[in-house]
């Protein structure tokens, strides 16, 4: 069966399933003169994008970064992806998979700014960075830069670099309301010194939202010799950006963030230049040193995934990356505004509209996080999740595309009640 036929059998297969907007993209046409700033105060037209939603009534769910749950129009994609797939079994998995993986490949290669030479599908983000990491050729004594809101999972793979080749770990702390980019640069580059190997980055910090200059980072750390990988979990989709013009050497992300993937899929992107530096994590003596794929060796895994990033990233753009980030920057600037100058409230995110997008984190001096986050649940039934470490105590609150003000709303009505 060749690839026309195949995604012909995949339509056929979806067709006793339910559609959910069917007719999304003609309904949005109506607002294609409006400019991003002026839909992201639309609330017909995110009404619309909403009713791709399967929305879950028991509360209001501002705990999107962890996972952006699959809109409805995806998500039986998926279901049909996972059916056939599971039809042609080991027919497909051996004569269609390498194929398809590529085309997806090559798709979320455009929509990341790269070669798709220089990226591949992963799992997840510390799947991505944590192959960076181990991939070094660390000798003892080499020292990596990193902030003390950099994800878990990444500062423990450098814990375990460092028990087991003796590098150094030197790592600063990124104020949560910084004056200017400079401020930010100089804290990095005051932790290289000649025995600084990499530097790694948040683009931005999943615990405040906090966007981070990169480019500067970048650009400041090359002029000493040091590498730079970036953890881009939560920009990707979130924000528009090319990862060719963030300078950086490595960066990795999570699909089933921001793009709204199924879980499971991620990405890894490497300067051409520095793929044939890496070491493998899993032995696949199949590739050339500078063939990026050398990385990818992660044996049998769920295919159907892959072929769904192609349908996530349609969904994606049927609504347009400016205007996303336009919205999940209005929903973010619509509830902070409101609350940064009430008693008690202390907001953990800069109120720089280039600083911050969708993504906040709030707290009240006189509740602690986990009981802020237990209250807003149980008695207002909204859905966050609390932070206390870093530097940072509040809950971070993630709205999505599908977020109304209305709701934002509820919430804003429920930090004035709390913090009285």
């Amino acid at each position: 069966m060749n690839k026309r036929e195949f995604i012909k059998t995949l339509a056929t297969s979806s067709l006793s399933m339910p559609v959910f907007g069917k007719n999304l993209e003609k309904k949005l046409t109506k607002f294609d003169q409006q400019t991003p700033d002026i839909i992201a105060q639309n609330e017909g037209f995110w009404a619309e994008i909403r009713k791709s939603y399967r929305i879950k009534s028991d509360y209001i769910n501002l705990e999107n970064g962890y996972y952006s749950f699959t809109p409805q129009e995806t998500l039986e994609k998926f279901i049909g992806n996972v059916r056939e797939v599971n039809f042609q079994a080991s027919y497909y998995m051996r004569t269609r998979q390498f194929d398809d993986k590529a085309e997806a490949r090559k798709k979320l290669a455009n929509l990341a700014g790269c070669s798709p030479e220089e990226l591949i599908i992963t799992r997840n983000t510390t799947e991505s960075l944590d192959t960076v990491i181990a991939g070094f050729d660390w000798k003892a004594g080499d020292e990596a830069v990193m902030a003390l809101q950099d994800y878990g999972a990444m500062l423990d793979m450098f814990k375990l670099q460092a028990r087991r080749y003796g590098i150094v770990n030197k790592i600063i702390s990124i104020p949560n309301h910084p004056k200017s980019d400079e401020e930010i640069v100089e804290l990095y580059e005051k932790a290289i010194t000649p025995k600084t190997r990499l530097l790694m980055v948040c683009h931005m910090i999943n615990i405040t939202g906090q966007i981070l200059p990169i480019k500067k980072i970048s650009d400041m750390a090359h002029a000493k010799g040091v590498d730079v990988m970036v953890d881009g979990a939560h920009a990707f989709a979130h924000v528009d950006y090319k990862i060719s013009d963030l300078g950086c050497d490595y960066y990795g992300s999570s699909l089933h963030k921001w793009l709204s993937v199924p879980l499971g899929a991620g990405l890894l992107y490497v300067k051409k230049e520095k793929i044939a530096g890496l070491w493998q994590m899993f032995g696949d003596m199949g590739y050339k040193d500078d063939d990026i794929r050398k990385l990818n060796h992660t044996g049998t895994h769920p295919v159907h995934t892959d072929l769904t990033i192609s349908n996530a990233i349609d969904f994606h753009q049927k609504i347009g990356i400016q205007r996303k980030e336009a919205r999940l920057r209005f929903l973010q600037e619509y509830w902070t505004k409101k609350v940064r100058n009430l008693p008690n409230v202390v907001v953990n995110t800069p109120d720089d509209n280039q600083r911050a997008c969708g993504i906040a984190n709030v707290g009240i001096q006189t509740i602690k996080p986990a009981i802020l986050a237990k209250t807003l649940l149980e008695k207002y039934k909204i859905w966050t999740v609390a932070i206390d470490y870093a530097n940072v105590q509040g809950c971070r609150i993630t709205p999505n595309v599908y977020t109304s003000t209305v709701e934002l709303d509820t919430f804003v009505a429920a930090l004035k009640e709390l913090s009285v």
